[in-house]
């Protein structure tokens, strides 16, 4: 198993450095990473073919990042949703607690592109977000994100996880993670034997294209499936990288076969620098409809949008419904063909 921190510590940082490997434009680089950093680790860019594939696109800063004005910096407005120190507080029952501003590669459509990058572990910070936690006993399950808490120390992660399952009224932990795609040497036996300690567990982690599902990504997903931590996965539709029926469906289908279950396809969130990934949602919407039928319904995820403002997620339906009347729907299947389905 390699030095997952030695691996992490030889990432590209500077365009330089990809000037060498992609030939790419320094000068372009030099303006984006001076508001939005970069960091592609030596595993994630192994999986580059060429400039501009799936995989280049994700990782390699494009000039449209600071030229394309569309979007606002914090379209969900966890800013105005945070009520303590890396909590954000949407929906009654659970929280999103913020503990790493780290990735180990950052992603250029990042919906928080305003935040990662920074460095260091806050631990009077931490410990305020816990204190929240605690003293509100409505909340029933915690999302630790960020950036990447899995970027996280062992000991850190385990410290942090020790005082979350010491609160009496939380349930679930969840953890939101590109780890298992981005790097999955930082997956060891070792850590999965340390987040089996704290179940009931979820892992969250986040594949947008097929290419991204390798045999070493396979290996991070079984050592946690292993340890008996579900993993479920949140894919992001964008343009140029998955917009279209065939990929999508090919990493459903990869998906669970290393034991990762599809949950989210979203649609891509207004974030500032982002723009060149929208795509419309009449397209998320018909790849769903290509779907339904034609794969299992294991494979099948949810199509959500995250509303602006902080208003939350909400499902997009393919609409299969031709006709309505008072006790009778004619309704289409996946093969187009017309059935009548009648209310009791």
């Amino acid at each position: 198993m390699k030095n997952w921190k030695k691996v992490l510590s030889k990432s590209i940082t500077t365009p330089q450095q990809l000037e060498n490997l992609l030939g790419v434009e320094t000068k372009d680089i030099e303006r984006v990473i001076s508001k939005y950093p970069m960091r592609i680790n030596p595993y994630y860019l192994s999986l580059i073919k060429e400039k501009g594939d799936p995989i280049y696109l994700q990782a390699v800063p494009d000039i449209r990042e600071i030229e394309d004005t569309r979007g606002v910096e914090d379209p969900l407005a966890e800013e105005e949703l945070s009520v303590a120190p890396g909590i954000v507080h949407k929906y009654p029952d659970r929280v999103l607690f913020l503990v790493s501003y780290q990735c180990a590669m950052y992603c250029r459509f990042c919906n928080r592109k305003r935040k990662v990058g920074k460095t260091g572990v806050n631990w009077k910070l931490i410990r305020e977000g816990i204190s929240y936690i605690k003293a509100n006993k409505q909340i029933k399950e915690v999302l630790m994100s960020g950036g990447d808490p899995l970027l996280l120390e062992d000991k850190i992660l385990f410290q942090i996880l020790s005082e979350l399952r010491e609160i009496s009224h939380l349930e679930i932990i969840r953890i939101g993670t590109r780890v298992p795609c981005t790097f999955p040497y930082r997956v060891t036996k070792k850590l999965a034997n340390i987040l089996k300690r704290f179940h009931p567990i979820y892992i969250i982690t986040h594949f947008n294209h097929y290419r991204e599902i390798t045999p070493q990504s396979e290996m991070a997903c079984s050592i946690l499936a292993n340890a008996g931590i579900p993993l479920f996965c949140q894919t992001v539709l964008l343009k140029g990288v998955n917009d279209n029926a065939d990929t999508i469906k090919k990493l459903m289908r990869a998906l669970l076969r290393i034991r990762v279950k599809p949950y989210y396809l979203f649609y891509p969130d207004y974030v500032k620098g982002t723009a060149h990934f929208w795509v419309p949602v009449e397209k998320g919407l018909e790849i769903m409809k290509s779907m339904y039928g034609w794969v299992s319904g294991l494979c099948i995820p949810f199509f959500a949008l995250d509303l602006n403002k902080g208003g939350g997620k909400v499902p997009l339906f393919p609409s299969y419904i031709e006709k309505r009347e008072k006790n009778k729907w004619l309704v289409k299947n996946y093969k187009g063909e017309v059935f009548e389905f009648s209310l009791v």
